[in-house]
């Protein structure tokens, strides 16, 4: 029979003995008090005893019941009964396993001693008063320390038997707190101050133990912490008679030093993940993702609000953490691990196989510009759950009193966004800001670009008390400070409409640089098929013409517009600002050398090669086989070179067109078509594969 016995009565042991329950593990647990054994939950697979042991007894307790594995969870301080828990185990060849919590790191000011005999023998060479929170078994050594009836306060279970025996050490009711944890800072806080204790002594009981808490609360308070020390793991036998021989589980009988076979220390979460690799366990984990609203409790809905009190664990980015801690209250702890990369929380999930449900808190809205689409996608072997929140523009616009049904969406938070052109042509738009100084330098990239008189307002902090709403126009806003977290909300009274490919050569400036005339761009962009998200080079870009219609198209994209002389360049950026093209960078440089730093391009428009078209072609096709290209040729010697490349490259069939047109030239009271020059338009797909 493959059954496990485990010694339970802490935090630890309970938590296995409700992960032993979970997946119908067979088990008998065992825990010294009826106390301890009502904290185990009723279970058909899980016999709860009750009682006392010592080490003989485990021993025919782990004979009879033909254990396995035995799950050492005592407290760290029941140094005499893990001793016997460990004769028992190497008396009946049972594998042991020692269920350790982490020790905490004492504050610099802390007192530390090595025993409760030493922890009275220091407190008897002081005046002040103390409260102790080691227990009641511990009380009788306190009772050598001058005047303890008045300066002692002892903090005990509240139990009748309990009681029973602090009132005969001495503790009388004023003196005595008889009540259950766990403690929080506060409560601790309140209990020093209450009593005027200067000193709380505790034990070293861990984070499950509360001593964070205490160790806080003695801050705040102005008092000083005694801690006693732990004992080594594994402790030694005691000597006869003295205090340790009164145990959670019995009296010590005698043992070696010797360790039982294949003896392991592990933390709770390595009991877990040994549990769950020896008997093969299918871990079930119900993971819901939460948004969690604005922030503050009130700003949660009731499912959300719901789903983090019923959470076994909550993972989020520290300030979704703090905000579902406030909702809990300082009464209801819960494990939390603070973490927003998906590939983290996975890690951690696989790690603690305990967790049931895990809760993972959002900002805003699950489905709004959040972390939750890639969660759902790395998290898709588990049981998952979404639960929406209430979005940050849903909740600024509500505070501004208008619909935001016709609001462009956007996001500057750790994304590449071209706000410009959505202000440009919305007549609202919305936008999550995400860096240092972002929502002033956009406000100064809208003036930039020819904005600054569209209406921004900015929200900050928003539903925390400390909110902030600042309106006023872009230019405004340009010079003040924000915090990084911010949302805006930009209107322009007078949105642009797209453009249509094509726009007038009056539109752009032109200079002494030569530019391609509007209906050779106009059937070149054509060709060219751009996306809204494409991400396109301008080879021989010129006055930029092409590369701001190509930007206008691919707003939601970048355009890189790649010229080797100076005036062009300047010209190029003169006509990205007067067009508002936000995402078209001038790159200075020749091609093909240019190229090698660019991004990926899914399209590329070729209307100078300088003498190297084959090389400009040849490394579009490095980075992307499959890119759309679109030459132009005049010469006839460039309309034979784009011939003999694209038949000599991995190439699809070429289109070629030759584009002829003429426009009307008044002459008097006549008009008289003027014929410009015949433009060779080849466009092209790659053949080749992305692998």
């Amino acid at each position: 029979m493959n059954k496990i016995l485990l010694f339970a009565g802490t935090t630890e042991g309970r938590h296995v003995a409700e992960f032993l329950d979970r997946y119908g593990l067979a088990a008998t647990v065992c825990t010294a008090t009826e106390y301890g054994g009502c904290q185990i939950p009723d279970s058909k697979t899980l016999d709860v005893r009750s009682e006392r042991l010592d080490a003989g007894e485990m021993a025919r307790l782990m004979e009879a019941e033909e254990i396995s594995l035995t799950i050492d969870a005592t407290h760290p301080y029941a140094a005499v009964v893990s001793e016997n828990i460990r004769s028992a185990c190497r008396q009946t060849g049972t594998e042991y396993l020692r269920l350790l919590r982490p020790a905490e790191e004492l504050d610099g000011e802390c007192v530390t001693v090595d025993s409760v005999e030493e922890a009275a023998r220091w407190l008897a060479r002081t005046e002040e008063r103390a409260l102790l929170t080691t227990g009641s078994k511990e009380l009788a050594a306190f009772t050598s320390v001058p005047g303890y009836r008045e300066r002692l306060f002892a903090r005990v279970l509240p139990l009748p038997s309990v009681v029973a025996h602090c009132a005969k050490l001495g503790f009388d009711a004023g003196h005595l707190i008889a009540m259950q944890g766990p403690f929080t800072r506060e409560m601790n806080t309140a209990m020093l101050r209450q009593t005027g204790a200067k000193i709380l002594v505790t034990k070293e009981s861990g984070k499950n133990g509360g001593f964070e808490e205490k160790m806080t609360a003695a801050r705040d308070a102005g008092a000083r912490l005694l801690v006693i020390g732990r004992p080594s793991e594994p402790a030694q036998s005691p000597e006869k008679g003295t205090e340790n021989n009164s145990s959670a589980f019995g009296s010590a009988e005698s043992v070696t030093d010797a360790e039982p076979a294949d003896a392991r220390v592990l933390s709770e979460s390595e009991v877990y993940a040994f549990l769950a690799k020896r008997y093969d366990l299918a871990v079930r984990q119900e993971v819901i993702v939460a948004g969690i609203g604005m922030g503050v409790p009130d700003s949660m809905t009731a499912q959300v609000q719901a789903a983090i009190r019923q959470a076994d664990v909550l993972i989020g980015a520290e300030r979704m953490l703090e905000a579902a801690k406030a909702l809990l209250g300082t009464e209801n702890r819960k494990p939390c691990f603070c973490a927003y990369q998906p590939e983290a929380i996975r890690d951690y999930l696989d790690e603690h196989p305990e967790y049931g449900r895990a809760v993972l808190l959002q900002s805003g809205d699950t489905g709004f510009f959040s972390g939750a689409k890639r969660l759902l996608r790395l998290l898709s072997d588990r049981e998952l759950r979404v639960l929406p929140g209430i979005s940050s523009v849903v909740y600024l616009c509500a505070r501004l009193g208008m619909s935001w049904e016709d609001v462009c969406l956007l996001s500057l938070h750790g994304r590449t966004a071209n706000g410009v052109d959505a202000v440009r042509h919305h007549r609202r738009t919305f936008l999550l800001s995400g860096t240092k100084g972002g929502a002033a330098a956009f406000c100064q990239e809208l003036c930039r670009f020819g904005l600054g008189s569209v209406t921004v307002t900015v929200g900050e902090r928003l539903s925390y008390p400390e909110e902030r709403i600042v309106t006023g126009t872009a230019r405004e806003l340009a010079g003040q400070s924000f915090e990084q977290l911010c949302v805006l909300l930009v209107e322009n009274p007078a949105p642009a409409a797209r453009e249509a490919a094509g726009l007038p050569d009056e539109a752009f400036v032109r200079g002494q640089v030569p530019m391609t005339k509007r209906e050779v761009r106009a059937v070149s962009l054509s060709y060219l098929g751009l996306e809204e998200t494409s991400v396109a080079w301008d080879v021989g870009a010129g006055t930029g013409s092409v590369s701001v219609e190509m930007a206008l198209h691919a707003w939601k994209g970048q355009v890189y517009a790649v010229e080797q002389k100076e005036e062009g360049i300047a010209l190029i950026r003169a006509n990205s600002e007067k067009n508002g093209c936000a995402n078209l960078t001038a790159v200075h440089g020749k091609a093909p050398e240019a190229l090698r730093e660019l991004p990926v391009p899914t399209h590329v428009f070729v209307g100078g090669s300088g003498g190297a078209l084959e090389e400009i072609l040849r490394a579009a096709l490095e980075k992307n086989p499959k890119v759309r290209v679109v030459v132009n040729a005049i010469s006839l010697e460039t309309i034979a070179e784009a011939s003999r490349c694209l038949e000599k490259l991995p190439f699809q069939p070429p289109e070629i067109v030759c584009l002829r047109a003429d426009r009307a030239k008044t002459l008097g009271r006549s008009h008289l078509m003027m014929g410009m020059n015949p433009v060779y338009i080849f466009a092209a797909t790659g053949g080749g594969s992305d692998a």
